[in-house]
């Protein structure tokens, strides 16, 4: 009946065919579960970074506030800029 020729067209036909169905179903299903997957994992990994840096912020600034008023209460001035406590400078005629 089928010659040997067309079986073996048929069966590359098929799998020409059921190859671009799974693609057509990798594209439009799978892959975007994946990539939205994704994206929640690095927004949560960023959000956790973002917390951690303000945290570090904010205990950096309350040190440098607890320091500052420390140098003040000892009669010392306190530099910003580098975060030392130094000497007062002596005034002039005093």
């Amino acid at each position: 009946m089928f010659s040997r020729l067309s079986l073996a067209a048929g069966a590359i036909a098929g799998g020409i065919l059921v190859f671009v169905g799974m693609q057509t179903v990798n594209a439009l299903w799978i892959i975007p579960g994946a990539r939205e997957e994704g994206r929640k994992l690095e927004r949560a990994e960023l959000e956790a970074a973002t917390t951690k840096a303000i945290g570090e912020l904010r205990d950096e600034a309350d040190r440098a506030r607890f320091n500052r008023r420390l140098c003040l209460e000892r009669g010392r001035l306190y530099v910003n800029a580098t975060g030392l406590c130094v000497e007062r400078p002596s005034q002039p005629g005093g």
